[in-house]
């Protein structure tokens, strides 16, 4: 998994080397993929990064690589054969199977292909064909998806189920039809505003169903499917490298999303006193466009690339829960809370300004913004 301190690997027509050095101060830019979404509809939580520094430890691409997560979560990268992870998006990435095969062999990993039946893509009707229009804002989430999910899990097969559009009714078609086709996780990097969607699509249990706390802060609040009970909600971190056992730092990412939802009522297994309902997040992972991971992309982009934003937390999570390989068991975020003491807290840090701190900073109690924390190993999943 880890690439050679000479890596020079050619992908089509782009050439990977070790960068030169760090961008200057100030040059880094961050955009959102996906515009905001209108009602009945979701964004993608994708942010694409230009101008970032050197972020691995190996030399390669921009980014934090696989080997970086691995080592950031403690993980073990053996696990995950027989798991099957959903990830469910928006309209059509023509080259999300040739662009995966890229990425996935020049960290090293297994080859993951449509011919050895480790990958497919169908519709949200389970068919091959016809597949929804090719967008290339919901084509660079599609490929930080599948990414992450290979990143963290290099054994599991992927399923990526395609809606035919950002509705609701539509993404919520493609996380039953996932649901139907035997994934054993499902991921979902996309969210809006509360009671645009259906809770039933995203209850099936015995299948950990993970979704984006979204990338506006505090001020923005709660957004669904993230608000829903029956899914674990996703938030974000800023992670760097730091002295101590662990090797690794995190805290919490100032534009994650959080929130006390108005309308899902609290779940039993949540026990803060500071939300009278559903309290967002429940765990998080690297989000952070500024320490962001590597992602390859050359339906709308130029090849590899940094991208941030709680669309690369979701997918993370969602591998870790494969790893576990504990989903039949799993109908909700409950076991992290019960299980709080394997991930790492995150004590710094907030997403904004709130009258009741634990809302929007992090502490030595649960918080809004990061939830329970991250991945110490699996045993949390």
């Amino acid at each position: 998994m880890v690439l050679a301190a000479a890596l020079s690997v050619t992908a089509g027509s782009i050439a990977l080397a070790p960068p030169a050095t760090a961008a200057p101060a100030g040059a880094m830019s961050v955009d959102r993929a996906c515009a905001a979404p209108s009602r009945g509809q979701a964004a993608c939580m994708a942010l694409t990064v230009s101008g970032s520094p050197h972020l691995s430890a190996y030399s390669g691409p921009p980014g934090f690589h696989p080997a970086d997560l691995i080592s950031a979560y403690k993980l073990t990268v053996t696990k995950g054969s027989g798991q099957t992870i959903a990830i469910v998006d928006a309209f059509d990435n023509p080259k999300a199977e040739t662009d995966l095969a890229v990425y996935r062999s020049t960290y090293g990993l297994p080859a993951c292909t449509t011919a050895d039946h480790c990958f497919k893509k169908v519709n949200q009707n389970g068919a091959t064909a016809p597949l929804p229009a090719a967008n290339t804002q919901w084509g660079v989430e599609i490929s930080l998806d599948l990414d992450m999910a290979s990143a963290i899990c290099s054994h599991c097969h992927i399923l990526l189920v395609e809606a035919s559009s950002a509705s609701f009714a539509n993404l919520g078609a493609a996380v039953d039809r996932a649901a139907r086709m035997h994934a054993t996780e499902i991921s979902n990097s996309y969210g809006g505003s509360e009671g645009g969607a259906s809770a039933a699509d995203y209850h099936h249990p015995g299948i950990p169903i993970t979704a984006s706390a979204g990338d506006g802060g505090y001020a923005a609040g709660a957004q669904t499917p993230a608000d829903f009970s029956t899914v674990t909600a996703v938030g974000g971190t800023t992670l760097t490298r730091a002295a101590g056992a662990r090797g690794w730092n995190e805290t919490v990412w100032a534009s994650t999303g959080s929130g006390c939802s108005a309308l899902i009522e609290k779940p039993a297994w949540q026990h803060d006193a500071n939300c009278a309902k559903r309290l967002t997040a429940d765990v998080s992972a690297v989000a952070d466009p500024k320490t962001g991971v590597s992602v390859f992309d050359t339906f709308g982009y130029g090849g590899f690339m940094v991208v941030g934003g709680t669309s690369a937390s979701a997918p993370i999570i969602a591998g870790v829960y494969a790893l576990a390989g504990n989903g039949a068991l799993v109908s909700d975020a409950s076991h992290a809370y019960s299980h709080a003491s394997n991930l790492f807290h995150v004590t710094a840090g907030r997403n904004g300004m709130c009258a009741i701190k634990p809302l929007c900073t992090a502490g030595t109690w649960t918080d809004g913004p990061t939830g329970l924390g991250t991945p110490d190993g699996a045993a949390a999943f």
